[in-house]
């Protein structure tokens, strides 16, 4: 298990670990196989190939279950540490924008340079809505004090 080279997706996190973010409906191309993914969707997309975990989410809107997406997201960060871990939801900008956002202030970055800083590293038009906007904040304190 290893992390990721810097391909196509891949941020760099501040606290070093590396975290894939792409769209299920994007072709992989050369990026190999993750070791561990979490997948934000509105259905299950029962990959076989490797480990993941599903968040129900819909486009445009906010996880179904809170707890389970920072759960999700919590266990992604550990698991980047030492393994290729993907995010992904149906296009790679919105739901993983959040996602990578939340994963920012995991590794160190203020809650509220989180949408920003996703912006500059991940995707300029991460983060789509307001209300994916509201919910790094209200998760924020949360998710920074499991740090």
């Amino acid at each position: 298990m290893s992390q990721w080279d810097m391909t196509d997706g891949v941020v760099e996190l501040p606290d070093g670990r590396r975290v894939r973010g792409t769209g299920l409906r994007r072709l992989r191309g050369d990026a190999p196989a993750p070791d561990f993914a979490v997948y934000l969707l509105g259905r299950d997309p029962r990959v076989p190939d490797w480990e993941y975990r599903w968040v129900r989410w819909r486009d445009f809107g906010l996880p179904s279950s809170t707890d389970e997406a920072v759960a999700a997201l919590g266990e992604a960060h550990a698991r980047a540490a030492t393994e290729r871990v993907e995010i992904a939801c149906g296009g790679g900008v919105g739901r993983t924008g959040t996602a990578m956002a939340v994963l920012a202030i995991m590794s160190g970055v203020a809650p509220d340079d989180a949408v920003a800083w996703v912006r500059e590293h991940y995707r300029p038009r991460a983060v789509e809505t307001r209300r994916q906007r509201r919910w790094i904040g209200s998760v924020a304190a949360a998710v920074a004090g499991g740090r």
